[in-house]
C-alpha cells in the first residue's frame, strides 16, 4: 500500500461470553458567521494537561524517544501494558513507517459487553506549531484518555444513523430517489441514485466536491448537490468510496427535519445518549480550559496554519465545519458508545435510537457481489452496510470477519466492532500531526487489533 494519501482524497476527507474469563479472551489486558452551531454542553473543566517530558531537541522530523514518550502514558487501573507497548512503539519510526513516527500521540479503548477491559493514552495531543516546528517542551500537551479528536470520516457513521432514524420515522425510505427530495440533485444519471446508494457508496458520485471560490454557503451547498457522477459510472453497480454521497445525505436529513445537521445530531443522538464530548466545531462548546488541555492537533503545515479544534477536511471547513462526511469531534469513550449502540441493536442504556430492524439492516452487507474501485486500497472489497464498513482486514487485522463492522477516519481514527466477541475497539491517533503524509495509519490499526485479538495477559 502506498504510504501517502492522494491530494484529492485528502481534500475531502473511514455472541456474549458465559464468563468474564471467556470475555477477556477477546481482548488482551489491556462556527463560522451565518452558521452558528449548537454543540453539546461541555463536561466539567478538566485540569490542564501536564507538559510532555523527553522531547527531542532536533527539528520536526526527529523521532521521539519511545522510553520518554512511554512515561507520558496516562496510567490508570485499566491501562493495559501490551496495548501501551504497541502504541508507544509507533511513537518512533518502524519498518512500516521508516521515516517518521506514525503519530504524535494515541488513545485506545477496548470494551467487551459494555465493560472497559483495556485502555491506553500515549504521546502528545500537541507537539508541533505551524510550519511545522517542534514546540518547546513546556508548550506541548500530553495526550489524555479524554482528549478530543477530529474523527474525520467516522462522521459518516453518525450521519448514517441520523438518516436511518428518518427511515424509521417514514420520512423517506431506502429506495427513495434522492432527487425527489432534493431537486438540486441534478446531472446525467443522478435520477437513478437512491438513499441506499448514498449509504453504501454505490451511487457513482466521486470522492470530493468542488466548493472553493464560491461566494457563500448556499452556493457551496448547491455545488455539492450538483456534483456530477464519475465518468461512466452506473448507479448501484460498483462500490466507489464517496464523501459527496454523505454530504448529500446530510442535506437530505436537514431537509426533512428542518434543522441543521449539528442540531439534529444533538437533539436526536448525542443529547439522548448523554454524549457531552461529541459535536461539530468543538471550540463553540468546550471551555477554554478544556480546549487547552484536551483538544488534539492535526495538521501543522496547512494553508490554515496549525489545526487544533478546527476540522481538518478542507471541504468540511468550507461548509462551516458542519458536514455529513467529516467534522465531528469526540473522545474514545463517547465513540465507544456509538459502537455499543449498534452492537446492541440500536438501543443504549434503555434509550432507543434506531429500531432493531433498521440496525440489523445497517450492519448487513448490502453490496454482495459488487466490484470495488479504490486505487488507494486495491485489496479493499465492496463489503459495506448502510454507513459502516464490513470485514476489512486492512484495518481490522485478526478481528476482521463477516460480521465485524466499523469505520476509519483520515486523521488516524478508527472504530471497530466485533459482534462475535461483543467487542468495541476505538483507536484514535493524530497521525495528521504535523503532516498527514508522514505515515500510513493502517499498520497501527492492524497491530492494535491483532494485540487485542489474542489471549489475555494482565
Amino acid at each position: 500500500m502506498m504510504l501517502t494519501m492522494s491530494v484529492h482524497r485528502r481534500a475531502v476527507l473511514s455472541a456474549g461470553f458465559a464468563t468474564l474469563t471467556a470475555a477477556l479472551a477477546g481482548c488482551r489486558d489491556q462556527a463560522p458567521a451565518g452558521r452558528p452551531t449548537s454543540g453539546p454542553t461541555s463536561a466539567a473543566a478538566s485540569p490542564a494537561g501536564r507538559a510532555a517530558t523527553g522531547a527531542p531537541t532536533t527539528g520536526p522530523s526527529a523521532s521521539p524517544s519511545a522510553t520518554a514518550e512511554g512515561r507520558m502514558a496516562q496510567r490508570g487501573p485499566q491501562d493495559h501494558g501490551p496495548l501501551t507497548a504497541v502504541l508507544t512503539r509507533h511513537l518512533a519510526p518502524t519498518s512500516a513507517n521508516p521515516d517518521h513516527p506514525a503519530y504524535a500521540g494515541a488513545v485506545a479503548l477496548c470494551q467487551i459487553g459494555g465493560t472497559v477491559i483495556a485502555r491506553s493514552a500515549v504521546g502528545r495531543a500537541l507537539r508541533y506549531g505551524a510550519g511545522p516546528t517542534l514546540l518547546p517542551e513546556a508548550k506541548q500537551v500530553a495526550m489524555r484518555h479524554d482528549s478530543v479528536f477530529d474523527l474525520a470520516s467516522i462522521t459518516k457513521v453518525y450521519t448514517s444513523i441520523l438518516a436511518l432514524q428518518q427511515v424509521d420515522r417514514g420520512r423517506f425510505d431506502l429506495a427513495s430517489r434522492v432527487v425527489d427530495h432534493l431537486p438540486g440533485f441534478t446531472g446525467a444519471g443522478k435520477d437513478r441514485v437512491t438513499v441506499s446508494m448514498l449509504l453504501t457508496h454505490t451511487s457513482g458520485l466521486p470522492v470530493g466536491a468542488k466548493v472553493t471560490g464560491l461566494p457563500d454557503d448556499a452556493a457551496r451547498r448547491a455545488a455539492v448537490l450538483s456534483t456530477p457522477l464519475v465518468g461512466g459510472a452506473v448507479p448501484g453497480k460498483v462500490f466507489r468510496y464517496s464523501s459527496v454521497g454523505l454530504m448529500v445525505l446530510a442535506q437530505l436529513v436537514e431537509k426533512v427535519t428542518g434543522k441543521r445537521l449539528d442540531q439534529v445530531l444533538k437533539s436526536e443522538l448525542t443529547g439522548p445518549l448523554g454524549l457531552r464530548d461529541t459535536g461539530f466545531n468543538p471550540k463553540t462548546w468546550l471551555s477554554a480550559t478544556d480546549q487547552a488541555a484536551r483538544l488534539v492537533a492535526t495538521d501543522a503545515r496547512s494553508s490554515r496554519g496549525l489545526l487544533r479544534g478546527v476540522v481538518h477536511d478542507d471541504v468540511a471547513n468550507h461548509l462551516g465545519g458542519i458536514a455529513g462526511h467529516a467534522g465531528i469531534f469526540s473522545t474514545a469513550a463517547d465513540l465507544a458508545v456509538i459502537g455499543q449502540l449498534l452492537l446492541d441493536g440500536g438501543i443504549h442504556n434503555g434509550t432507543r435510537i434506531l429500531s432493531e430492524a433498521i440496525t440489523r439492516q445497517m450492519l448487513a452487507d448490502a453490496n454482495a457481489g459488487l466490484p470495488a474501485v479504490d486505487p488507494e486500497r486495491p485489496n479493499r472489497t465492496s463489503a459495506h452496510g448502510l454507513g459502516v464498513v464490513l470485514n476489512q482486514p486492512w484495518f481490522m487485522g485478526k478481528l476482521a470477519g463477516p460480521r465485524t463492522f466499523g469505520h476509519t477516519g483520515f486523521t488516524g481514527t478508527s472504530l471497530l466492532v466485533n459482534p462475535d466477541r461483543r467487542m468495541v475497539l476505538v483507536l484514535l491517533t493524530n497521525r495528521a500531526h504535523p503532516n498527514w503524509s508522514w505515515a500510513d495509519p493502517d499498520p497501527v490499526r492492524v497491530a492494535v487489533a491483532d494485540t487485542l485479538a489474542g489471549p489475555v495477559k494482565r
